[in-house]
């Protein structure tokens, strides 16, 4: 029982230091083992460790692509325009040794504030060498001066066993006040553009207005011309025709014209006429009459075939009786017939 009892806290301790001198590296990582603050052991491949219990401690360190985001600053390229620039960079510790060596016990933090340093001034350096201006670093070429920062600060890098692997300029802008005054000039030439634009659409308006005017003008002047010479040749036909038919016989014209004038002078809200005989208006109708009577007239039956053709064909009011206009259409059906 004596010895059971000194033999299980022996046991105990031999345990805890077993475990206490094993270490485990995950393959995401690199460690170094050690001793009073200096470097005993380099572990850079995923496994068991071991290490000497209390004397020996164990600092991990990522081995994966870290990134990192720059602050903003202003650069002042060639042609003298301020901008506003900030990267982000990609890195990893290469040298786990010169890493523990250049930053310490700070760590990561210390050694991306000195990153952050070093990159920043290669920005500097880099954006504002000769032959760069503005408008180079917002052209596609801005790939090549982020491939110049990182090839100069991968130098700088290297005594802190960081390999630079990518660098990128995340954003390009102009000062606030910069920015608000290029706003504004950007403005006004915009305006500029347009009010051309305006004048221009105005001028091309009116001369499409009045291009439109002249041929609205030349088209009606044709239209009247073309229709006064219509009008001026179906006058001239109409007086030939009237010539042909009634000139062999001017007394019968003068009759027919007295009568188409009785018509026209008649309607049929006042069918009442009355005239003196000595009237001009029925004198060419009476004139035929003599004291001693009616003489005899001749009438040349061409012109009175002409007067039929020209006749208006005579239409049967609607507003009659059915029975009624039933019974004319008859009449003029068998007068047709007839003929």
């Amino acid at each position: 029982m004596g010895k059971t009892a000194y033999l299980l806290p022996v046991v105990i301790i031999a345990i805890v230091g077993i475990l206490s001198s094993i270490f485990i590296v995950d393959e995401r990582q690199k460690a170094l083992v050690l001793q009073f603050g200096q470097i005993r052991q380099v572990v850079e491949e995923p496994g068991l460790g071991f290490k000497i219990p209390l004397i020996q401690e164990v600092v991990y360190y990522d081995a994966r692509i870290l990134s990192l985001d720059t602050d903003t600053i202003e650069v002042t390229p060639s042609d003298d325009r301020r901008l506003v620039v900030d990267a982000f960079a990609r890195y990893r510790i290469a040298d786990v040794v010169a890493f523990r060596q250049a930053v310490g016990v700070g760590g990561i933090r210390t050694a991306e504030d000195r990153l952050s340093s070093i990159l920043n001034a290669q920005i500097r350096e880099v954006l504002g060498a000769d032959q760069v201006t503005s408008n180079t670093i917002l052209s596609p070429r801005r790939r090549d001066l982020a491939v110049r920062i990182r090839a100069q600060a991968r130098t700088s890098a290297a005594g802190l066993g960081i390999e630079i692997v990518d660098v990128r300029l995340k954003q390009t802008n102009l000062p606030q006040q910069n920015l608000e005054a290029t706003y504004a000039r950007m403005r006004a030439e915009r305006e500029r553009e347009a009010a051309d634009e305006i004048a221009r659409g105005n001028e091309a308006a009116q001369r499409i207005r009045a291009a439109a005017d002249r041929t609205v003008t030349e088209t009606v002047s044709s239209a009247e011309r073309e229709a006064e010479i219509t009008r001026g040749e179906a006058d001239a036909e109409r007086n030939r025709v009237y010539a042909d038919a009634f000139g062999p016989n001017p007394e019968f014209f003068t009759f027919y014209r007295s009568l188409s004038a009785f018509e026209k002078s008649i309607q049929s809200e006042n069918s009442t006429l009355v005239l003196s005989p000595d009237s001009p208006f029925v004198q060419p109708m009476f004139e035929a009459l003599r004291a001693e009577g009616l003489g005899a007239t001749t009438v040349d039956s061409d012109a009175l075939e002409r007067l039929r053709e020209m006749a208006p064909e005579t239409q049967i009011s609607p507003d009659l009786p059915e029975q009624e206009r039933l019974r004319l259409e008859e009449e003029a059906s068998s007068e047709t017939v007839t003929e």
